[in-house]
């Protein structure tokens, strides 16, 4: 089983694989930002939250310990982090793709070219910038009431009060800067370049086939 990459396009499919899933991965779990409400911690993401506050017996607040998704797009605390759900979820699933594609590439011949990789590597590209422009927006959505009372009411945008940054947070920044400098450049040398015989015979084989179907319609 030959591939259609090269040793240089086989480590691109490796890390393009290892970015899409990173990126992914934290994009889905609610570990983006931490901080604590009536004395347990809360962390969010874009689109979902652990430990929430709800009435109880006695019109009380009570802790629910438990993590969600909210309950639809405009429960989301915050127009920025509406954007920022759709923005990095759009660039994830840009990255898989490419990342499925050049996994194929691994095990098919003459699926990648050289300009087939290079095109994948400016869907890469895109990809990553999209994820980064999420990771950018989503500190405009710290001034938001339920933000606020998870930070000690004193957080703002870009000024996280009592509140810290997650580790998904930083892990799907990484896998977006990772995607647009590294693999963008590896896709560059990622496709073999056809072989002129291969490319004749392939040629030859196609215009073959045109004229005995041609044929076959042209005989009564």
């Amino acid at each position: 089983m030959r591939s259609s990459l090269t040793l240089v396009g086989t480590f691109w499919a490796f890390l393009s694989l290892v970015t899409a899933v990173a990126s992914s991965t934290s994009y889905f779990l609610p570990y983006w930002l931490f901080g604590s409400q009536l004395g347990k911690p809360v962390s969010f993401s874009t689109f979902r939250r652990c430990n929430y506050p709800v009435r109880g017996d006695g019109h009380n607040l009570i802790m629910v310990e438990e993590c969600g998704r909210y309950a639809s797009f405009t429960a989301i605390p915050s127009l920025a982090w509406q954007m920022c759900t759709v923005v990095t979820g759009a660039g994830c699933a840009l990255l898989l793709l490419v990342a499925l594609a050049a996994v194929l590439g691994c095990c098919m011949e003459e699926l990648i070219s050289r300009m087939m990789g290079r095109c994948m590597g400016a869907a890469q590209f895109v990809g990553g910038l999209l994820i980064s422009s999420g990771c950018a927006l989503y500190p405009l959505g710290w001034n938001s009431p339920e933000v606020m009372q998870t930070c000690g009411n004193v957080s703002n945008q870009f000024q996280l009060g009592t509140c810290r940054l997650g580790w998904a947070y930083y892990c799907a920044g990484g896998g977006a800067a990772a995607a647009m400098l590294i693999c963008t450049w590896l896709s560059c040398f990622a496709g073999r370049n056809p072989k002129p015989v291969m490319l004749v015979e392939s040629i030859m084989r196609n215009t073959n086939s045109y004229a005995m179907e041609l044929d076959h319609c042209l005989k009564p």
